[in-house]
This record gives structure tokens, sequence and C-alpha cells, in this order.
């Protein structure tokens, strides 16, 4: 009779701590080989091939992880909004005091695409997209409502201690926010060449942040075309100065 031997069952198997670990590893790096192509070549011009090889990857596992490349490229968009969202979550604005929350919130937000211009090209190229494939992402979308929250919080306290006004939407504001930090980033060479400036200057951008946050919180406080009105019922009698008051803000008031 021969005898059997059997070999223990975890001899034939890998740990699978390690293998997670490795298969973790690799999306990042084909997410960031991604971003880089997608960021300087847009969706049309990127080629899975030299995304693979940026990565290291082979193109079975790029395929296995993410689908095709539509599937890269959304997930690629999805990787730059946890980022930018993350990263935003690390301020803790709600332990701030609400002008400190806000001018925060400013600086970081005119910081942030300062120091990511590849991410305003990958969003521009979303935009000539009309967002159809963010639109098919279920995660972006749920990514913003923590911020929006988070300002919600911020203009209510700030209204009740009485530092901002109370008709704000945080919406409208956010995105305002945004076309301040954004605009100078997304149009410099043609800006720069338009006025013969250089829009990458840093005390240029000082200059720049400074304005933003000035308007910004020129809108938080101030009465806006309320407060423009106010100045119109005042002139005297027979006064036949035109009207600093536009025809469509004052019918919209």
């Amino acid at each position: 009779m021969t005898e059997r031997t059997t070999s223990p069952k975890t001899s034939s198997r890998a740990p699978r701590g390690p293998r997670r670990r490795d298969s973790a590893l690799t999306k990042e790096s084909i997410l960031r080989a991604a971003t880089y192509e997608f960021c300087r070549n847009g969706l049309g011009g990127a080629r899975v091939e030299a995304i693979a090889q940026r990565a290291k990857a082979n193109m079975r596992l790029l395929y296995a992880y993410f689908g095709d490349k539509s599937g890269l490229y959304i997930a690629v968009l999805e990787h730059v909004y946890t980022e930018i969202r993350s990263a935003e979550q690390k301020l803790n604005l709600d332990n701030l005091d609400p002008a400190a929350a806000m001018r925060e919130l400013v600086n970081f937000t005119f910081t942030f695409f300062g120091e990511h211009p590849d991410y305003i090209a990958l969003i521009n190229t979303e935009n000539l997209q009309r967002a159809q494939n963010m639109r098919k992402s279920r995660k972006i979308a749920k990514l913003t409502l923590p911020l929006v929250t988070s300002i919600e919080d911020i203009l209510r306290r700030g209204s009740a201690d009485g530092v901002f006004r109370k008709d704000i939407d945080p919406i409208n504001l956010y995105i305002s926010i945004t076309a301040l930090s954004y605009f100078h980033v997304s149009n410099r060479y043609t800006l720069s060449a338009m006025f013969g400036k250089d829009l990458g200057d840093s005390a240029w951008l000082k200059g720049r942040r400074d304005h933003a946050q000035e308007m910004i919180f020129a809108w938080l406080t101030a009465g806006g075309m309320q407060h423009l009105i106010k100045k119109e019922t005042i002139r005297p009698k027979g006064d036949s100065r035109r009207s600093i008051v536009p025809d469509f803000a004052r019918d919209n008031l």
C-alpha cells in the first residue's frame, strides 16, 4: 500500500492580502497614467496602449479592471473629483467661524486649480462632450453633496451672526468661487497675450487671489442690487442722470 501525502490547502494558494494590495496598486497606477494621458490628449487622442505602457501594466488587466476606454475615462473623472472633494473635506470648514471658513474655501479653490492645470484641461474636455460621460457616473454627483451641505451651514451660521446676507444660494456661490479661481488658469495663455501680462507670474496671482477674496466677500456682506436701487430712490427730484441699475435687474428684483 502506497502512502499518499497531501499538501496543506494554503500551500497551493497565494495569500489574499498581498494580492489585493498588488491589485489596488495596479489600479492606482493605471488611473494615474490614464489621468496624464486624458489631460494632455483628450478622450479622442489618448491611447489605451500608451496608458498601459506608462502604468507598466498589461492590457488584459486594464480591460479587466475598467472594461474599456470609456469606462477608464469615467474612472479618471471620478478619481479627479474624489481628490478635489477629499481635499475640501480636510479643511474642516464646519469647525471654523463663518468668515474664516469662507475665506479658507476661496483660498483652497484658488490654490487647487492653480496647482492642477491638467485637471482643468480634463474638465474642459468633458464640457466639450457636454458631460455625457460624467452623467454615466453615479459617484460624482454624490461626492458634491457634502460640499453643498457645508456651504449651506457656513452661510446659515454667518447669517445668524449677522456676518452674511440671508439670500445667498450655495450653488451660485460655489460657481462664482470656482469661476474666479478657474478662468485665469484655463485661459492663461490667450489672456496673457491679449493684455501683455504673464498670468502665471506669482505677483499677479497674489493680486488675483486678493481680488477674488474681495469680490466674494463684497457680495456675501453687501446688499447687492438692492443696495443700488436704494441709492436711486434718494436721488434729488428731477435728476436726469442715467440709471446705474440695468433694466433687467430692476425688473427682476
